[in-house]
């Protein structure tokens, strides 16, 4: 069952990453300019150089797709009031409606999926889903940290 497990998951990654080049193609977002959106809605604001921590990018490429996401009405950048050499980059809600509203029939399809289950069940495959997010997001930090040491 853990080879069927992995298997799952890894099918479950391609099938979302396809639904979201799709959805970017539809916005005019490029990959990385989802995956830093995703970042600043889940974890904004953020500064420049915690986005660009939290995507494993260098600072010149954030700065570009920055410029693309505030260009595009995305993200708005402000200036910290008791430094004005800080900025903070936070989401602009009014077009989140817009970009879940490509994900809305996937969305649905989850709820009808997690109605087929009961709460302990529902808890169950929650933990498994945390856990198994935090190994990809160590993974990731232990592969970042070794390509710059």
């Amino acid at each position: 069952m853990t080879v069927e497990v992995g298997q799952g998951l890894r099918e479950l990654s391609a099938e979302l990453v396809l639904l979201r080049r799709k959805v970017g193609t539809r916005l005019g977002l490029k990959g990385m300019d989802m995956d830093c959106l995703d970042l600043i809605n889940a974890h904004g604001p953020l500064s420049p150089t915690a986005l660009a921590q939290r995507a494993g990018l260098h600072a010149a490429t954030t700065t570009g797709i920055l410029d693309r996401l505030e260009r595009g009405g995305w993200i708005a950048r402000e200036r910290d009031p008791s430094d004005r050499r800080s900025t903070s980059i936070h989401a602009l809600r009014e077009r989140n409606a817009e970009l879940l509203g490509h994900f809305a029939e996937m969305n649905s399809s989850v709820e009808r999926i997690c109605a087929d289950y009961d709460g302990a069940e529902l808890e169950l495959l929650a933990d498994f889903l945390r856990r198994t997010a935090e190994a990809g997001r160590s993974a990731a930090e232990n592969l970042t940290d070794a390509d710059t040491a």
